[in-house]
Order: structure tokens, then sequence, then C-alpha cells
């Protein structure tokens, strides 16, 4: 394709597109109308500039001629200028976009997460309390170096804190093995032939220890009685905080300024160790409510399990019905056993149970125990878990030897089998 630019304004000439000819026509215009002393007015310029560009879009995107042969037929296609512009473009902005999402997607896997950022504080916090204590220390050691003070007496101070901390947290325990976890270990030879910086320094690591011995178990026990409860069907956190407060100079334990005062110790110390009592208060709260549940086997192994908790045919008129407990069926006279520590609330005959034994264990936990062929406790009896409390029998409303075991909360039956698999959880974890 020929094409010139005008030797005036740098319009295109020749053999051109229609736009570029009416270009060239008004450039004419401008030529017959204005003296040629104008040239260099900043119209003519942008006018010349932007001849320069068409020009050059012109070289770059040449018209081209595409020809296809398909079944002995020949096809042909024209690219103009203008096409080959929009194509140009279309993919110009197609790389431009992935351009942007690739940078955005890099820099989302590279930036921390939310979690990531919480670890890094938490441990940066930790690293501050760490510093912050041995700075305390060595202050104190060497103030009482340059004022002449006897290494003796500190560490003899700080002894008694610690033994002190230790008998608190030991005192918190409620449950087993945790007297061996919160016990100090003082990692000293023998404290009559160490030095006083021997004894500070094993004090004070011992003390870190016994902090986090402490909610390591808390922690530990209490997330085990969590699904022990879960399995039982109920709401641990229905549970937790029952029992508040727990005694001693931590019945407040939720104000690290006081107990930094009532322990002598600085604030660090004890926001670290009112965590470790918030866990232990959890721990207790569920401990507390799990000693009554009714979690233990009412008969002994030589049982089966019969018809068991919901809907079912009635055994005398067929007709659907909802069967409040579970029943095993044994040997005429096996032993029954109450399932959890409580007080016998009824013994005797109840209309349709026959011989009845009812057990209130706290916390609102019942349990029914029916059909029985004799009853050994009485009304107002206390009875530990495991106790014989009768036999088993066919009285009342029954077709053959078995126990109609119940487990009442809060006034409404639950499935009695959903307690005895989560105590069976609990035997085989020893908590």
């Amino acid at each position: 394709m020929a094409s010139d630019l005008c030797s005036d304004c740098g319009a295109l000439a020749g053999r051109s597109k229609g736009w570029k000819r009416g270009l060239h026509s008004r450039s004419d215009q401008r030529h017959i109308a204005q003296p040629s002393d104008f040239r260099g007015a900043p119209e003519a310029m942008s006018l010349r500039r932007f001849a320069r560009l068409a020009l050059w879009l012109e070289e770059l995107f040449p018209e081209r001629h595409l020809y296809l042969r398909s079944g002995g037929e020949m096809r042909g296609f024209v690219l103009t200028t203008e096409r080959q512009l929009l194509m140009a473009a279309g993919v110009a902005a197609a790389a431009l976009w992935m351009g942007v999402t690739t940078a955005a997607t890099f820099v989302s896997f590279i930036a921390p997460s939310k979690g990531e950022q919480d670890v890094a504080r938490t441990e940066a916090r930790y690293e501050r309390w760490i510093a912050d204590r041995d700075a305390r220390l060595s202050s104190a050691v060497a103030q009482l170096s340059a004022n002449g003070g006897s290494f003796q007496e500190l560490a003899n101070t700080v002894e008694k804190r610690h033994a002190a901390l230790a008998l608190l947290l030991t005192d918190l325990k409620g449950a087993p093995g945790a007297a061996q976890a919160l016990m100090p270990s003082l990692a000293v030879a023998s404290a009559a032939q160490a030095t006083p910086a021997e004894r500070i320094q094993a004090v004070q690591q011992d003390q870190d220890r016994l902090i986090d011995a402490a909610e390591t178990f808390a922690k530990k026990r209490a997330d085990r009685l969590k699904l022990a409860f879960r399995l039982a069907g109920l709401d641990p956190a229905a549970y937790v905080g029952a029992d508040d407060g727990v005694g001693g100079p931590l019945i407040d334990g939720k104000d690290p300024r006081a107990l930094a005062a009532v322990l002598d110790v600085d604030e660090d110390f004890a926001v670290r160790l009112e965590h470790a009592v918030s866990d232990l208060a959890d721990m207790q709260a569920l401990s507390s409510s799990e000693a009554a549940i009714p979690l233990a086997h009412p008969t002994g192994p030589d049982v089966r399990e019969s018809s068991g908790f919901g809907a079912r045919s009635d055994p005398f008129s067929g007709e659907p019905a909802f069967h409040t407990g579970q029943d095993y069926a044994g040997t005429y006279g096996s032993p029954i056993y109450v399932t959890a520590p409580g007080v016998v609330s009824f013994a005797g005959q109840r209309n349709g149970y026959g011989n009845t034994v009812e057990v209130d264990h706290g916390h609102g936990f019942k349990t029914r125990y029916g059909h029985l062929s004799a009853i050994s406790v009485v009304v107002g009896q206390q009875v530990a878990v495991g106790q014989r409390i009768g036999a088993m029998g066919s009285t009342g409303r029954s077709t053959g030897t078995h126990l109609h075991y119940e487990v009442w909360v809060n006034g409404r039956p639950e499935n009695p089998l959903r307690f005895v698999k989560a105590g069976d959880y609990v035997q085989q974890n020893k908590f």
C-alpha cells in the first residue's frame, strides 16, 4: 500500500483508508484557509503528530489478506488495520488481567496468615515476659551485691515463695495424678552445697516448669472430660464454671494485680498463674459434675442388652410406644449396682415398674432401677458407685427376668447406653 506524508502538515496522502483520506482532506482545507506561516500553531502540531502515529500504526499493522482453501473452494479474508488494532488491544487487555491476578495471588500466598500472626505475637509476648523476669532477677542480685546484702537470705525468701506456690496449685488438683504433676522438683543436687545463686536459678526454672505443668495437666484433663460429656450426650459448656471460686488466695484469680500482691510476685508471673488457674477451674467444674454422672454399668458382665431406649412396639398390646430406658436380661437374682454416688430417693413398689429403686445423684442426674426381685437399700441412704441396691427380677409389667434401667437429666429421660459408653471411655483413659 502506498502512503505518503503531506509535505506541509504531515498528513497521509496517496492511496490510503477513508479515515486517512478524510484527515488529509481536512489538512488540505487548512492549507487553503490558513496562511503558510500558521504551521507552527499548536493545533497544526497536534495534527502532524496524529498523522505520524497513524502512519506508524499502518506500518505496524498493514492490511493482510488470508486465503483458506477447503473442498476445492478458495475463501479470502481481509484483516484491516482497524481489526488488527482491536485484536492487539484485546490481547493486551487479557495479558494485563492475567498479570494483575497472578500478582494478587502471589501476594496473598506470601503474606502471613492471621493464625501465623497470632502465634508470632504470642511467642513475642512470652519472650518479653521471660526477658523482663530475667532482668528483674539480675537487677535484684546486682543491687544485693552492691549493698553488701546476703545471697543466703534472698535464696531462702525465693524458696519459701516457691513452696507456697506449689502447695497452692497442689491444693487445686482435684484429680488423680495432679500431685505428681504439680510438685516442685528443684534441679539442684544438694541445697546445702549449692551456692545461693544456683539455688535462686533452680527455683526460678522450676517455677516456670510448675506453671506450664499445671496449665498442661488441667487442659488435657478438661479436654478428656469434655469428650466424655459429649459421648453421654451432654453439653460440657453447661457445666464449666458451675463451681465459682476455688478457695485460698486465688478465690478471685481474674485480677493479676491482686494475685501479684497476695503471692508477692511480679505481675507478669501472676498473669501466667491466672491462665493456669483458669484451666484448673474448668477442670474442677467438669470433674465435680463428672462425679455425679451415672457412668458405671448397672449389672455384672453375665447379662445382655435387650430392649433399647426409644420407640418400639409395646410387648403387651403391640401398639407403638416409647421406651424410656434400657433393658438388661439376665439370671433371676443377679445383683444390681448403682451407677453413681447419691442418695436413695425412692425404694418400693411403683406402678408398672414393680419393685423399684430411684437414686438422686445431684446436678440434675437421677437413675431408676425397675422390675427388681429384691431391694437392698432404704430411702435417704447414701450409696456409693458400684454398691449393690437390689436383685434382678420380673415384678411389675414385665414379660421376663430383666432390669429396666433409666437415666434422667433435669427431669427428662435420656438414653442410658450413651452414659455407659462414656463411662467405658473414662475407665479406659483412667481419669
